[in-house]
């Protein structure tokens, strides 16, 4: 990934600077405005990160200690650490091994007595059915919370993904397509839960810091409640704005690079790439792909031949489970046969708006030698080191697991 920024970011962050408010104000009301709008959701709370984001929605959705909330495993880190923050216990559930996300029967297997909410995540942008996942829970009361942290510009069902939940989550880290540097938001329908989530992100303050700086003689506040400090700043409220507007150019760019690797992938037997499912469009946040027993390498086989070729890919998503923080702890028991396979099995090819004809075409041609395929061109032609590695040390993100939220 690279973050599409320029000039009109380099514009907006002056004007701010020269405003003389920085911190959470008149830009992150403007933010959560055009962002509610942009996403068709009644209410938008800028927040300081997805994961705050998350453990702000988990917390107004009335989890508490001693609750369980199913979530993926095959997910960055912090969808369950943001369950652990909330005082509950993260149950994991599997996920299809076409989508890589959650679905109503594996949601369904990984229920308890003590579920008090389930977190969707719509993985690399790949957009989750949520109405499945609703059925199984509104019925019983559970909550869905959806991480939508890497779907800024997913559709699902003909509208912006997060539009159907109950509330989700975002995320603007620079992996993403929408970037203020670090940041989250939460967007929901309710308008109760959004006035807590305002109210809790700046240490649940009676008065704003905004209102208060805008008397001359400031109302006294109260702290209603053990809040956080999880608040947004002006300067990156400010880029947020400007890459909104970018937004619809960004998924249009990256949807016509993501149909050139499809075709060409589709030609390479025994790999599989992502594909949009049937309800609804990715932005493809992450353009992966499964290496398939048919392919004359293992995924890091094929990882070793690309970097070899000077093309950094990555490993795909994590399975959270096995990491040593969650690694021995009781999470639900549920077998997670397609979580472990994909994670063993997927890479994350190089993805970003400016990516070149020629730089894609030496992602496939490498792919194409591996499989020994004619076109192919072999990592051990002197000729290979021409130009830039593709997809190393000048993008954003480190690796596929790193700061997703």
């Amino acid at each position: 990934m690279r973050p599409w920024l320029g000039a009109a970011e380099v514009e907006a962050l002056t004007e701010v600077i020269a405003s003389g408010w920085i911190a959470q104000g008149p830009r992150v009301a403007q933010f959560e405005e055009e962002f509610a709008e942009a996403q068709r959701a009644g209410f938008a709370v800028a927040t300081s990160s997805c994961t705050t984001a998350l453990h702000l929605a988990l917390v107004v959705a009335g989890v508490e200690p001693g609750d369980d909330v199913v979530v993926p495993s095959f997910s960055f880190v912090a969808t369950a650490n943001a369950v652990v923050h909330a005082g509950a216990r993260p149950v994991f559930a599997d996920v299809d091994p076409v989508t890589g996300n959650v679905t109503g029967a594996t949601v369904a297997a990984a229920l308890t007595p003590r579920t008090r909410a389930v977190i969707v995540v719509d993985q690399g942008g790949q957009p989750v059915d949520l109405e499945q996942v609703r059925a199984e829970c509104d019925p019983r009361g559970i909550v869905v919370v959806e991480d939508a942290a890497c779907a800024a510009g997913t559709t699902y069902l003909g509208r912006p993904a997060g539009a159907g939940a109950e509330i989700a989550a975002w995320s603007f880290h620079p992996r993403k397509l929408l970037t203020t540097g670090e940041g989250g938001m939460i967007t929901t329908p309710r308008p109760d839960w959004a006035e807590r989530a305002r109210r809790l992100r700046e240490h649940a303050m009676s008065v704003s810091a905004a209102e208060r700086h805008a008397s001359v003689l400031a109302p006294a506040e109260q702290y209603l409640e053990v809040g956080f400090n999880y608040r947004m700043t002006d300067l990156q409220a400010a880029v947020g704005i400007v890459q909104l507007g970018r937004l619809r150019d960004i998924v249009a760019r990256r949807r016509s690079l993501a149909a050139e690797y499809t075709a060409h992938i589709a030609q390479i037997p025994g790999l599989r790439a992502v594909a949009d499912p049937a309800w609804g469009a990715s932005n493809f946040q992450s353009y992966w792909v499964e290496v398939g027993a048919g392919f004359p390498l293992d995924r890091d086989g094929l990882l070793a031949h690309l970097a070899a070729a000077g093309i950094s890919a990555r490993r795909g998503i994590m399975a959270i489970h096995r990491q040593p923080a969650y690694a021995d702890g009781d999470h639900g028991g549920q077998p997670l046969p397609a979580t472990e396979h994909l994670t063993d099995t997927t890479l994350i090819l190089p993805l970003h708006h400016e990516l070149t004809g020629a730089e894609q075409a030496r992602v496939v041609n490498a792919l194409r030698s591996a499989a020994g395929l004619a076109g192919g061109s072999d990592p051990d032609d002197p000729g290979r080191g021409r130009g830039e590695p593709v997809g190393a040390g000048r993008l954003e993100g480190g690796g596929a697991y790193g700061a997703q939220h």
